[in-house]
């Protein structure tokens, strides 16, 4: 996994930047940060047969087959055949984490807020690439692309993590509730999903820049509890034990008990995540 990866307080922008060239700029960070796991490109359009969230809506043999992918994916990986819902939640969460990551990764490393529509974000699980291209960014008074088109500027740091916030909800809540019959469960549990989603994007961020601490700080805030839609709180803790132990994601600087199970537990029972909500069930 890589380490510590130099964001700049503030990025400078040439005096003739293009709309690529700010999105390159407001995305470099993140693009370094998930290398371990996708590329993830900024481009001014999406299309093709990639995953994108107005496809996931429409598309009901779309996402019955993503949850056929991830059923023989489980399946050969753990030698185990996962239930349907837990299959399902299983791409679900694949989708909802990098859609979210794609707006909270910018707004922790660069304090913009990239607004992305459902057609404006696709995963290409073939080649493991993210291509995200914003209709527009939400950024601070005082940063250099305020003047740019396609930029709105907000008045300050609330009114951007609640910026934040809008954008991931207008973004994942049809693509939650198109699933929702696959996962069985009510909308209650879904937007915990999400409030998960977001907040645990930001948490792998600031670990792999070195930035842990930060993260969890920012997270916290902007998931405090009582942000409808989201359903619950960010509610990091210090490790204690358990990052004594290594175990998990705990091994770092903080950790959190999840808003909604991810059911894994179904499929190693005998490791359970060391977020899992079930760990205080006897």
């Amino acid at each position: 996994m890589t380490t510590a990866v130099a964001v700049p307080g503030a990025l400078a922008v040439p005096e003739a930047a293009s709309r690529a060239d700010v999105l390159r700029g407001t995305y470099a960070g993140l693009a370094e940060a998930l290398r371990p796991l996708v590329r993830l490109e900024a481009v001014p359009r999406v299309g093709g047969e990639r995953v994108t969230g107005e496809r996931l809506v429409r598309d009901a043999a779309l996402r019955e087959q993503l949850v056929d992918a991830a059923e023989r994916r489980i399946a050969d990986t753990y030698g185990v055949t996962p239930r349907r819902d837990v299959a399902a939640m299983d791409a679900l969460h694949q989708y909802a984490f990098y859609a979210a990551v794609a707006m909270s990764g910018p707004w922790f490393l660069a304090h913009r807020v990239p607004w992305i529509g459902r057609d404006g974000f696709a995963h290409d699980g073939a080649s493991d690439t993210l291509t995200v291209a914003p209709s527009h960014l939400l950024c601070l008074p005082g940063d250099p692309v305020a003047a740019l088109p396609g930029v709105r500027v907000v008045a300050d740091e609330e009114r951007l993590r609640a910026a934040l916030r809008e954008a991931v909800a207008d973004h994942l809540g049809p693509v939650l509730e198109a699933f929702r019959p696959l996962l069985r469960r009510g909308t209650r549990a879904v937007w915990g999903l999400a409030a998960d989603e977001l907040t645990e994007g930001i948490w792998y961020v600031g670990r792999v820049t070195g930035q842990e601490r930060r993260a969890v700080a920012a997270a916290d805030v902007l998931l405090p509890g009582g942000t409808p839609p989201f359903v619950g709180a960010a509610g990091f803790r210090p490790c204690g034990a358990a990052a004594a132990a290594g175990e998990g994601d705990a091994a770092g600087e903080a950790t959190r008990t999840r808003i909604n199970c991810c059911l894994w537990y179904t499929v190693t029972p005998q490791r359970p995540c060391s977020t899992c909500p079930r760990r205080g069930i006897s």
